[in-house]
């Protein structure tokens, strides 16, 4: 059997390991909204010259708005959330490292490769006792969420005792009430928001990192000038400050994520979570499974780790939702 494939969106990977597969290939690896923001008209300087603070400045407000965020609290543009998952383990070092997991795996090898020791846990409550801890919330691939008031207490336990609570809500922005963007007041928290994801533009490679302000000066300084670009700048801001949009793409995604959820019943998944964005399922023959969508032309989420487990994003359109119904044999 071929092996699965490690990450979500290696369409090149697949397309290598299946070279007879129908073509165009529907990739439902990644939690991206299939129905992108539309992009707006893009001023010809944001392409032509080095972003200036004022369209940085535009762009903090706007997040900061959309996040609600405290006014205490800053809110740091950059190259994704991934970009800040690689960088937090430098600037804020660490001994002992506790993740919730299981969880995107980039949190733990991210601090193990800076020399941490990481140990993965099943309780919020095991996280105490490490000088950082990971919460993924929504949890990416189950789709778990952590009470506001268990991640308050252990936020205030780790500023108590100068640790860190970092919190990626790369998947929050469709439950807004999950958010628990008032924590990044505290010194010993902060919280992750992806763009690309909600908003369908995962190729423009933008996030943000919210915490307090002594925080923010050495992230600032480690990101280094113009970490994000002029175009990223100007379309984040324009649509960061659409709220009806977003609540537009949160009930559609919802509904599509109820459609899939159908499908996946009916041919014999076991639904286990997910967000609006994907779900997760399981199947004791989910490899026979992947490889088999796979060949015709449908890329799933594959977990090594957990052999049974299938993860689906959603469908781009009424032809994607076809093939997959043929795919999976529905009639």
């Amino acid at each position: 059997m071929t092996s699965p494939i490690a990450h979500g969106g290696r369409l090149d990977e697949a397309r290598r390991l299946y070279p007879n597969a129908p073509q165009p290939w529907i990739d439902l690896s990644t939690g991206v909204n299939p129905h992108p923001y539309p992009l707006p008209a893009i001023a010809p300087e944001a392409w032509t010259r080095l972003p200036d603070d004022e369209a940085f400045a535009a762009l903090e407000a706007a997040a900061h708005a959309a996040y609600r965020a405290p006014q205490a609290v800053a809110v740091i543009p950059g190259a994704g959330v991934q970009a800040f998952i690689q960088l937090l383990p430098r600037v804020f070092p660490a001994r002992r490292v506790g993740v919730l997991g299981f969880t995107y795996a980039e949190h733990a090898a991210c601090w193990s490769a800076a020399g941490a020791k990481v140990a993965t846990v099943e309780s919020i409550a095991d996280l105490a006792g490490f000088d950082v801890a990971i919460v993924v919330n929504p949890n990416n691939p189950d789709g778990r969420v952590v009470s506001s008031r268990d991640l308050a207490r252990l936020a205030d336990e780790m500023t108590r005792k100068s640790g860190l609570l970092v919190v990626d809500e790369s998947f929050v922005d469709f439950t807004p009430t999950h958010s628990v963007a008032s924590l990044a007041s505290l010194e010993g928290a902060i919280v992750l928001r992806s763009f690309g994801k909600a908003y369908g533009l995962a190729g423009l490679r933008l996030g943000f990192a919210l915490c307090a302000p002594r925080r923010a000066e050495r992230l600032r300084s480690a990101l280094g000038p113009w970490a994000v670009s002029g175009p990223a700048l100007a379309i984040g801001g324009r649509a960061l400050s659409d709220a009806r949009w977003l609540q537009a793409a949160a009930v559609a995604s919802a509904m599509d994520a109820a459609r899939l959820d159908s499908l996946l019943e009916q041919a014999g998944f076991g639904l286990m979570g997910g967000t609006a964005l994907f779900r997760l399922v399981r199947h004791e023959r989910a490899g026979d499974w992947f490889m088999r969508l796979c060949e015709s032309g449908i890329l799933p989420r594959a977990f090594p780790e957990r052999p049974e487990w299938l993860r689906f994003g959603l469908p781009a359109g009424e032809a994607a939702w076809t093939r997959l119904t043929n795919a999976l044999e529905i009639a």
